[in-house]
């Protein structure tokens, strides 16, 4: 988490005033550990939240005019409470306009304010900057605004509506999920279908949670990610043949997918359907290894998740699959997959404590001499949702 004291200054420097009236709100990155591409598919998933994320700095104004600034990007703007549309060229600011927009369609009325980001999330990897700017924002605002108990699952619900009609990009739900509502050394079991959830003790002993950014421009993503939900959809069509009620692909375990495959006359609609009833048998016995203190197990479990995100699901790009072999080419690697919505962005492995410096020395040389590319790396710890900080922190 930042340094709550030098963001102060640096918000009254841009805005003037004093501190007195400043509040301050975080909301985590977050990492999925296996289970990708099951969330809109109403499967299970398995993230946690990180203690790097966005901050929000916010004070009222006595007018109606809503001021946004970043410290990581130039742009700025003044905009009208009430006049908060969608624009292109506001580029970030959309991500919080949303939020406006949307909590005010639930009756929630705002005045104006001087609002300040800083995000300490890489723009691109997959670690859900937009969620987290997003949830940051609503919570904030509510906040800011005197309500009382604020329901954090809700507030997901309301960030992803932002992300599907405000932005334009058909999520699931588990990125605002896992960044309202993370727990400390906690992973969040959640059944995306019906929002029922669990938090799981993740205490890997000996070992750590090694992020690495491929730092390839995530290019398709957007169109890609469409191209999958709609295979989905299709293939759910086609088994509702056998299972005339079926909504969602995460409501059949892999029995029932094996028993009804041939239903699907797509080979490509098949391997799309085949990977995410996998993974959402992946994801549980993750889970049960886990409780079982079986970190090997659970290692596995992540290379096989990679493997089908890019044979079956062909979501990766060789500069994923470079940074994963050469994770797995390293002592003291259990198990390596990428993260996230693919075609670049984010590997997560899971490394002994002592090799921690070795991997990042050995796996980024190996990556730039493959790809031309300079990776990044974080070692993550797992930390909480969204919450207001105090000053100091």
């Amino acid at each position: 988490m930042s340094n709550t004291n030098r963001l102060l200054d640096q918000f009254i420097e841009l805005y003037g005033g004093d501190r007195a009236a400043i509040r301050v709100f975080h909301a985590p990155g977050r990492v999925n550990l296996i289970g990708e591409h099951t969330d809109y598919n109403g499967g299970y998933v398995f993230p946690a939240a990180l203690t790097f994320g966005t901050t929000m700095l916010i004070r009222k104004r006595d007018d109606r005019t809503v001021r946004f600034a970043s410290t990581n990007f130039p742009l700025r703007k003044d905009i009208a409470a009430d006049g908060m549309a969608y624009a292109k060229e506001d580029d970030w600011i959309n991500y919080p306009k949303a939020m406006f927009v949307h909590l005010g369609q639930r009756g929630y009325t705002f005045g104006g304010y001087d609002i300040m980001f800083h995000g300490e999330i890489p723009n691109g990897a997959g670690l859900s900057s937009s969620a987290s700017i997003e949830v940051v924002t609503g919570y904030g605002l509510l906040a800011t605004e005197g309500v009382a108990d604020i329901d954090k699952v809700q507030l997901a619900l309301i960030a992803q509506e932002c992300e599907n009609k405000f932005i334009g990009v058909n999520c699931g739900i588990m990125d605002q999920f896992t960044v309202a509502m993370g727990r400390k050394d906690h992973a969040i079991l959640l059944m995306c279908g019906t929002l029922a959830y669990e938090h799981v003790p993740f205490q890997a002993q000996g070992y750590k949670i090694v992020i690495g950014n491929t730092n390839k421009k995530r290019g398709l993503v957007d169109s890609e990610y469409n191209a999958r939900r709609a295979q989905c959809e299709q293939a759910v069509q086609d088994l509702r043949a056998a299972y005339p009620q079926l909504n969602l692909l995460g409501e059949l375990n892999k029995t029932q997918f094996a028993e009804s495959a041939a239903l699907i006359p797509d080979e490509t609609v098949r391997k799309r359907a085949r990977h995410v009833i996998e993974e959402n048998d992946r994801v549980l016995e993750s889970v049960e290894a886990l409780r079982g203190n079986d970190l090997v197990r659970f290692g596995k479990l992540m290379i096989a998740s990679h493997e089908s995100l890019r044979d079956l699901y062909e979501v990766t790009c060789k500069e994923l699959d470079v940074m994963v072999e050469e994770a797995l080419r390293t002592e003291g690697v259990l198990g390596s997959r990428m993260t996230g919505a693919g075609f670049g962005g984010c590997t997560v492995s899971l490394v002994e404590e002592d090799q921690v410096e070795t991997f990042i020395r050995q796996v980024g040389e190996a990556y730039e001499a493959r790809t031309g590319l300079k990776p990044a790396f974080y070692v993550a710890d797992i930390g909480d949702g969204v919450t207001e900080i105090s000053e100091g922190e």
